[in-house]
């Protein structure tokens, strides 16, 4: 089992929850959060200056079986891609073990009902 953790533009959030879904991953939790890339970036609007190196973003944490990594990951990369900078990023972690606390299901099983 893979742990997948993905930080993407908040306008393309739909986009890829949507490509997820596609690829038989609907079990996942999301957080808006803030960050700060590379990038150093400012505005000005009507003579006044402000800071946007702080981004908004979302961040997207599920865990897969080995099968679907793969499939979760092309549908992450095809879905948030822009090609601008700050596009964001994805980070896989094994996960040792998973125990569905309602039935007391180890390992692939306690993930969901019917096997992908």
């Amino acid at each position: 089992m893979k742990k997948i953790e993905a930080i993407i533009r908040k306008t393309k959030f739909e986009d890829v929850r949507k490509a997820l879904h596609e690829a038989d991953i609907d079990f996942l939790s999301w957080w808006d959060v803030k960050g700060q890339g590379t990038a150093k970036q400012g505005l000005i609007f009507r003579g006044v200056a402000y800071d946007v190196n702080t981004i908004d973003r979302i961040f997207i944490s599920f865990v897969v079986r080995d099968v679907n990594l793969e499939k979760s990951i092309n549908a992450i990369l095809k879905s948030a891609y822009t090609g601008e900078s700050g596009d964001g990023r994805i980070f896989v972690e094994t996960v040792e073990q998973s125990i569905r606390i309602r039935t007391g299901d180890h390992g692939d099983d306690s993930l969901y009902d019917i096997k992908k």
